[in-house]
């Protein structure tokens, strides 16, 4: 039990004296990139650390004790004790959420002076450091609550993220934008250590924290983050970061692009409207497609006597398609496109990095299965669907066989996918911005005909 008298002392002694200390607001927003160079961002950047670091933490760490501490009033109800704080140390509270929005403006400002300044190893150094997440937000928003499935854990963090922005709602291109690079930025952080807290608690595996590194590119800090040693190979990150382009966006018709569109045309902030494109790309029919891919490889391989046998993998393939194996859906996953017809282009690049990963990881066999079926699937769909447009395989048929060999747990398969695609719908969402200024209401005819009323005592 903790005596509250000395809790309050304590409370109050740093705020004493620890505004005048704390950086002006006004002076440093005013501060321009063409009267800053790289020497001077260093200065910008201790400034911002002094912010983040000594104001809002002393707040921060104090209210935590007065308000989730082991305390205890004379009535015996925690309920007592926060309300009669919150009145006799109104001024306190405030301080602690301005100390908040200080240090949130101060990093933003820092952050907008450094994109301006030429590439250099400072600039990015800089601009990796102001692309973090809020002090023990791993610790109360992602580890207190794991979940098997990353997607909505990845969509919750993104919905508390709002409450640290003191900007949440401004849907001015530059904010948009700022907010934009940022949650690209964290979304990597958001799925490994999502899965990290997950593997931890429901699997009793161990736990990394690795922290990225800011002159990392987002493929290498996601394999950086993920492994228990944090190595990775140079073609193991080049064939990670193609797939992350490759899977960036492809036109504004996906489920998900889509989803931003509409929420975005609604005037929602933009935490709300990434929350929901993750929400609809979780679904198994979108985002889900490479996991349905691997699931299905690895029943066939179950199943076969012989992959090396072209008679016997023809005849499988023609049960998938008649609905008599693996889940009777009638699918070879990873053929076909509702775009894409001809071939998808995405495919076609990525197969040369597929082939080349394959080799170094001694996946040679693996990959001619998928190259048989490459050159199989698509003559056997057209025959027995009578499709004359054409099939081709997209670029989920291969990046669950690339995910596998870089020893990327299947639940992460769909979260990386959401890393990659929160390009494409910060994109969308500021053209919706800017070009449109109407909410999406699409209208709906019924099919289902007219029928005459009858009422309820006279139905039998």
């Amino acid at each position: 039990m903790k005596s509250l008298h000395k809790i309050i002392l304590f409370a109050l002694l740093p705020l004493m004296g620890a505004c005048s200390g704390m950086l002006d607001i006004e002076p440093h927003s005013a501060v321009s990139p063409t009267v800053v160079g790289s020497d001077d961002i260093e200065a910008l950047r201790i400034g911002m650390y002094n912010k983040v670091q000594e104001g809002p933490t002393y707040y921060s760490y104090i209210a935590f004790d007065l308000f989730g501490g082991e305390l205890m009033t004379s009535t015996g109800r925690p309920i007592d004790l926060i309300n009669s704080l919150s009145n006799a140390l109104h001024t306190f509270v405030s301080s602690q959420w301005n100390g908040y929005y200080k240090a949130l403006l101060q990093v933003n400002n820092v952050m907008s002076i450094a994109e301006g300044l030429a590439d250099s190893p400072t600039r990015n150094r800089v601009l990796g450091e102001c692309r973090t997440m809020p002090t023990n937000f791993t610790r109360d928003v992602i580890m207190k609550a794991p979940s098997h499935d990353i997607m909505n854990s990845m969509a919750r963090s993104v919905l508390t993220l709002a409450s640290y922005d003191p900007k949440v709602s401004d849907l001015s291109i530059p904010n948009v934008l700022r907010q934009s690079i940022q949650l690209a930025s964290i979304f990597p952080m958001l799925a490994v250590y999502a899965y990290h807290a997950y593997d931890h608690y429901e699997k009793d595996g161990s736990m990394y924290i690795h922290r990225p590194d800011p002159q990392l590119s987002t493929a290498e800090n996601f394999l950086r983050m993920l492994r228990p040693d944090m190595q990775y190979t140079p073609l193991e990150a080049r064939v990670l970061d193609v797939a992350l382009l490759l899977h960036a966006e492809h036109g504004g018709g996906n489920n998900s692009t889509f989803t931003t569109r509409v929420v975005t045309s609604s005037g929602t902030d933009t935490y709300s409207a990434m929350a929901a494109a993750l929400c609809s790309l979780k679904g198994p029919r979108h985002g889900g497609a490479n996991l349905m891919v691997m699931q299905m490889m690895q029943n066939i391989r179950e199943n076969l006597h012989d992959t090396e046998d072209d008679e016997e993998l023809e005849a499988y393939l023609k049960k998938l398609l008649h609905g008599e194996a693996f889940d009777h859906k009638g699918l070879i996953y990873g053929m076909g496109h509702a775009v894409y017809s001809l071939s998808d282009p995405r495919e076609v690049v990525f197969k040369g990095y597929v082939e080349q990963l394959a080799h170094e990881k001694g996946r040679d066999k693996d990959l001619a299965l998928y190259n048989k079926i490459e050159h199989m699937a698509p003559q056997l769909i057209a025959e027995e669907r009578k499709i004359f447009k054409g099939v081709s395989p997209n670029v989920d048929f291969y990046s669950g066989f690339v995910y596998d060999m870089l020893g990327i747990p299947m639940e992460l398969y769909t979260p990386l996918f959401a890393v990659a695609r929160v390009m494409g719908w910060s994109a969308h969402r500021i053209e919706e911005l800017l070009s449109a200024n109407k909410i999406i209401r699409p209208a709906y005819k019924s099919l289902g005909g007219t029928h005459e009323y009858i009422r309820r005592n006279e139905r039998e």
